[in-house]
């Protein structure tokens, strides 16, 4: 027996359509842009005006939605399936079908000269951007692998046009907004700079002594975890910042009567994956006063709560959290 469904009325049936239909959004068309390490930016979707001759982005780009995931597990010779250990996402192949139409051979040759430069990898990654119709903008960052060797069969080359199939990689697979999330609290009342999706960070009053903050509220509006960039501000003589699961980092000297953040100095750790720096604004590194076992972590997405403990030195003392979120899709 199959599944039974709603199925609206028809006007075969000589009934009504019950309700009001919803009004679809005013939406425009998807922009898409791809910038080399030459700094050229070629629009890849702009089919009118003086866009001709041009670059067209045709169907079948793939590789634009959730990466693809690994999936690692254990299994044992005696009993049935499996255990899942662990996931990650792997680096995200995508593939352009990409048009070049010219008016002329010169034109047509002239943009494949344009496309090979912003494409080639030893010019550094290219930046393969989408804009909405709401001016939401995401980016990924990507290398090319192939695609544009050539081929002159009469279905992928003419004297004034070709297309080619050409394929990226992204080995950071998520997509990035232009707009990084920033909170800053402040000795006294604190300030909150850039609310996320509506939840900003839950502002923490500094006192001029000891303070100990047991779960600060923060919101990370992406669709996976990000990594912070936290900034304290002197005088400080000491701080530690816990993350939502007890993960910890923080510089704690025995002797607190100097400050380990003068005034007018900035701390600056940065935890993101190839950075992992903790560094003073003249440029000193303080990694090896860090606390035993340090852990930088991430934020998850959604809401979290982080701990913060901190000694300021005086009233001037501030402490800055900054994220840029990471997305699945476009």
């Amino acid at each position: 027996m199959p599944i039974p469904g709603y199925r609206l009325p028809s006007w075969e049936d000589n009934a009504p359509i019950v309700g009001v239909p919803p009004e679809p959004d005013r939406w425009g068309h998807t922009k898409v842009t791809i910038t080399g390490g030459n700094g050229e930016e070629i629009p890849l979707t702009d089919f009118s005006g003086r866009a001709w001759p041009a670059i067209f982005l045709q169907d079948g780009a793939t590789g634009l939605d959730l990466p693809p995931m690994e999936v690692h597990s254990d299994t044992s010779p005696n009993l049935d399936g499996g255990w899942f250990r662990s996931t990650r996402a792997a680096e995200r192949p995508i593939l352009l079908p990409l048009y070049l139409y010219g008016i002329d051979r010169r034109t047509i040759l002239n943009l494949k000269r344009k496309l090979s430069r912003t494409l080639n990898p030893k010019n550094g990654a290219c930046i393969l951007r989408f804009t909405e119709g709401d001016s939401t903008s995401r980016y990924l960052t990507a290398y090319y692998k192939g695609g544009m060797e050539g081929n002159e069969g009469t279905d992928n080359a003419g004297f004034t046009w070709c297309r080619y199939g050409v394929q990226l990689t992204a080995f950071d697979p998520w997509f990035y907004g232009d707009r990084d999330v920033v909170a800053e609290w402040k000795t006294g009342a604190g300030k909150v700079f850039l609310k996320g999706a509506g939840k900003p960070f839950v502002p923490l009053d500094i006192s001029t002594g000891t303070i100990s903050s047991r779960g600060v509220t923060v919101f990370n509006p992406g669709d996976v975890d990000a990594w912070p960039v936290w900034e304290i501000a002197g005088p400080v003589r000491s701080f530690t910042i816990s993350g939502p699961d007890g993960r910890q980092f923080g510089i704690n000297p025995k002797d607190t009567s100097s400050d380990l953040i003068g005034t007018g100095e900035t701390l600056t750790v940065d935890t993101r994956p190839g950075y992992k720096t903790i560094t003073r604004s003249n440029g000193e590194n303080l990694w090896p006063k860090l606390d035993p076992n340090p852990s930088m972590f991430e934020l998850p997405a959604g809401e979290s709560r982080v701990n913060v403990q901190m000694n300021p030195g005086a009233s001037s003392a501030a402490l800055r959290l900054s994220i840029r979120p990471r997305f699945e899709s476009y």
